[in-house]
């Protein structure tokens, strides 16, 4: 079992849905990434929070045994991010932005990080993640995640970190943009094109699609949950499922180990979004997430 890095936000988000709402519930790409990955594998963190992010919330990664060695606290304001969905619930409609400490972010690893086997760099500006890989020593398996800002505003940069890792975590219309393509599997093979040896594509509550280059195409439905309350979040808890499960491994994974973190993320994602922020996530404990799977697995038997 191999340690994981992951560098990304650490956030408080407000959320209004057709559910309900929330203000300030614990967010961000690597605390949802962390809860979920750490149930599977040891994880290292590397973000900057400010001065008002509460202990309970660090004590919430503490609990998972994550490595906080790269957390900065500094003076001022986490970042905030405060949007809403409506009946479409795979798309989230953002109000406000508030990058505040989050607007300075320098992502330099602690010396014990400089081993990382696995690393995850979740969605941050593809200059930094770039700094990030330049701080890793001999990584087994490195993979990303971008968003719509990105792929308009430095579209150059985040193509050079696309061609540097194995693979890319992107959400479904995040693909079709960074390749003008029409639907989703043609995207797919798009982005294969553009350096990474495999590719997964988050299609919300339609599942994914994994594509490798050499095996080519796994499609697996999502874990079929009647309300959903809260989708933010998911596509970073299926991330830290993902990594988990192939940091299990410990070597470079085969299409089946992908294909099985496929299974895991998923199933992980589905208990996020079942309640607002990470509240659901954080109860998950390796039994129920066990227990799910065996639910999953029975869902996607097929007889004849």
């Amino acid at each position: 079992m191999s340690q994981i890095l992951v560098v990304g936000s650490l956030a408080y988000d407000s959320i209004k849905t057709p559910v309900g709402a929330v203000n300030r519930a614990l967010g961000g790409s690597a605390n949802y990434f962390s809860v979920a990955a750490s149930l599977l594998s040891p994880v290292r963190v590397v973000g900057v929070v400010g001065s008002d992010y509460s202990s309970e919330d660090k004590k919430t990664l503490e609990k998972r045994d994550v490595d906080l060695t790269g957390m900065t606290v500094k003076p001022g304001q986490t970042f905030h991010w405060s949007g809403f969905y409506d009946d479409n619930l795979n798309e989230a409609q953002t109000l406000a932005t508030d990058l505040n400490v989050f607007a300075d972010f320098d992502p330099v690893l602690p010396p014990s990080y400089h081993d990382s086997k696995f690393v995850f760099l979740a969605n941050i500006d593809p200059v930094l993640q770039a700094k990030v890989l330049d701080q890793v020593q001999k990584p087994v398996y490195t993979g990303m995640d971008t968003m719509n800002y990105w792929i308009q505003s430095k579209r150059a940069d985040l193509l050079k970190v696309l061609s540097r890792v194995q693979i890319l975590l992107i959400n479904e219309g995040e693909s079709k943009m960074l390749t003008a393509e029409a639907n989703a599997i043609s995207a797919s093979y798009q982005l294969l094109k553009m350096g990474p040896e495999a590719v997964v594509i988050k299609r919300g509550e339609y599942g994914v699609i994994l594509n490798h280059k050499e095996k080519g195409l796994f499609i697996l439905p999502a874990f079929p949950i009647p309300e959903v309350v809260d989708p933010t979040g998911a596509g970073d808890t299926f991330a830290g499922g993902f990594f988990g499960t192939l940091s299990q491994v410990g070597t470079k994974p085969r299409f089946e180990d992908l294909k099985k973190a496929c299974f895991v993320g998923s199933a992980l994602a589905s208990f996020t979004v079942q309640d607002f922020g990470l509240k659901s996530l954080i109860a998950v404990t390796s039994e129920t997430l066990n227990n799910r799977q065996k639910i999953y697995q029975n869902y996607l038997l097929i007889s004849t």
